[in-house]
């Protein structure tokens, strides 16, 4: 991977005198946010949406028990097998899948009451789920696919963060490359998570063109930034 190639950028926002936006309310968007383990994405996710006011977490349906302070309805909706098999039923899902044994999704009804208020709906969630997204929301999704600079730092990390043995690192890191594969295919941009503050500048300027590209605007400052971090413009090579 190549960090070196991925410059950041100036904010996109245009304030007027009274420091706030000028222009008609943008239009809502479908952030899908993957990787693998270890590339920080949930914290990429997290300073997103906390530096954007109109950008909201979605929040996933999961038949998996809580975790230490995990609260129903703002972690996860904690949901039976039974209900989720319902949920399923109903097509209340705009994707899901099992994990480990448990399932995980995405209600539907959270994207589109996003969409209608012209939100920034932000997906935590893997290649695969975003695939779904994107097949029922095509335009109005966007597909990000957060790198670490490299195999080599990504080992690290899972080895700082981590007790378990030498095995099972190498069959993370196993995922991992597989994962790094499917997203270079399939999504839209991908952005090297070499130093957080520069990751964020890059999400920024992609949030930003594709969102001045569904209202109809003009090539802005973040179009050129956002073109460079293309699918197909990223060395993914180890």
């Amino acid at each position: 991977m190549a960090p070196g190639s991925q410059p950041a950028a100036p904010r996109p926002d245009a304030p007027g005198d009274g420091g706030e936006v000028i222009g008609p309310p943008a239009p809502g968007l479908l952030l899908v946010i993957s990787a693998p383990s270890g590339a920080g994405k949930t914290t990429l996710a997290h300073r997103f949406v906390a530096a954007h006011p109109d950008a909201r977490f979605s929040v996933s349906v999961t038949t998996r028990a809580p975790r230490g302070t995990e609260r129903d309805g703002v972690d996860y909706h904690f949901v039976s097998r039974a209900r989720f098999a319902e949920l399923v039923g109903q097509d209340a899902f705009a994707e899901w899948a099992e994990v480990h044994g448990q399932r995980y999704g995405t209600l539907r009804s959270t994207v589109e009451e996003s969409l209608a208020r012209g939100q920034i709906a932000v997906f935590d969630i893997d290649v695969q789920g975003g695939a779904q997204v994107k097949a029922r929301w095509p335009d109005r999704t966007v597909g990000a696919l957060v790198l670490p600079p490299s195999m080599q730092e990504l080992e690290r990390r899972l080895r700082d963060r981590s007790t378990d043995p030498d095995e099972a690192i190498r069959r993370r890191l196993a995922v991992a490359r597989a994962e790094i594969e499917r997203g270079a295919a399939q999504c839209d941009y991908l952005i090297v998570n070499d130093e957080l503050d520069l990751a964020l500048a890059r999400l920024d300027a992609v949030v930003a063109h594709e969102r001045a590209r569904l209202g109809g605007a003009g090539e802005g400052a973040e179009a050129e930034l956002a073109a460079r971090l293309r699918r197909g413009a990223v060395d993914v090579r180890p």
